[in-house]
């Protein structure tokens, strides 16, 4: 078990921010994460201090920087135009969501299945797609602070050479639908060398753009949710229905990304979970 304190951060928004689609609340106070190959639990115990199930070198080597714990967020939020008090009142709302930094093949594959799709529907697709071609990891046995894990087991999201073996028909089974053929596509170029998560985190904002841009059913909003949320690209500004409903409501059809150069995701992020969360009350 590592513990810590840590300033703005709220796991439980975090997991209900949309960002990523295997991070679930177990209860107010505890969040489970499969990421990476591995089961997390987050126990806030009070007074921003927290334990996470793992060990220390893990939490350092693996969480904090996929938690964005090196980021000062009290800072960009100090950095808001005072007179958007839509996003000063977003940026309270959401006070303790920082951005993922997730693995890049199942951000990639995660936000092609995530098209035109809600996000309990895409969180079934990923379990399902999951389940078939990744490792079994059985849930820990945790003590207190950490409370009983959702399930008995779980999967890690299945490497490119897992799903190599992958066809339509398999896809359609899981429920992927039209993106079959994307997810396909997106194998073959990374099973051929074409593409690697290497290549994409080497390149710039523009090359790596141009990269995704260039697959096989990825549009705009794909790849700007794969360079945010996979490779920390946190001046774009992924643009969908939710945000294109605030841009209309509350910013007369568009939002000046370009006041953020830096930050504007994370300005995306506070948006959307302030308009998904609190004018709908989800929560």
């Amino acid at each position: 078990m590592h513990t810590c304190k840590i300033s703005f951060f709220d796991p439980y928004k975090i997991a209900l921010s949309g960002q990523a689609f295997r991070i679930h609340p177990i209860d107010d106070t505890h969040v489970e994460v499969v990421a990476f190959g591995r089961y997390l639990q987050i126990a806030s115990i009070g007074d921003d201090t927290f334990a996470f199930s793992c060990t220390t070198p893990e939490f350092e080597t693996i969480w904090a920087p996929f938690f964005d714990l090196g980021r000062d967020y009290d800072a960009i939020v100090a950095s808001i135009n005072s007179d958007d008090t839509y996003l000063l009142d977003a940026a309270s709302y959401g006070h303790g969501i920082r951005i993922l930094r997730q693995d890049p093949w199942e951000a990639l594959i995660s936000y092609i299945i995530s098209q035109r799709r809600s996000i309990p529907s895409i969180t079934t697709c990923v379990d399902r797609l999951s389940e078939k071609y990744g490792n079994t990891i059985i849930a820990p046995s945790l003590e207190e602070p950490f409370v009983k894990p959702l399930k008995g087991v779980y999967y890690s999201f299945p490497t490119v050479e897992q799903m190599s073996s992958a066809n339509s028909e398999d896809l359609s089974e899981i429920g992927a639908g039209y993106r079959g053929p994307y997810i396909m596509a997106a194998i073959n170029d990374f099973a051929s060398g074409k593409l690697s998560s290497e290549i994409l985190s080497s390149a710039d904002d523009n090359k790596l753009s141009e990269l995704l841009l260039n697959m096989y059913g990825v549009g705009i909003k794909v790849a700007n949710c794969v360079m945010l949320f996979a490779f920390a690209r946190t001046g774009r500004f992924p643009i969908d229905v939710w945000i294109q409903r605030i841009m209309d409501r509350y910013y007369g059809g568009s939002f000046d990304a370009s006041q953020y150069p830096d930050t504007a995701g994370i300005m995306q992020q506070f948006m959307f979970y302030y308009e998904r969360c609190e004018k709908t009350h989800l929560m």
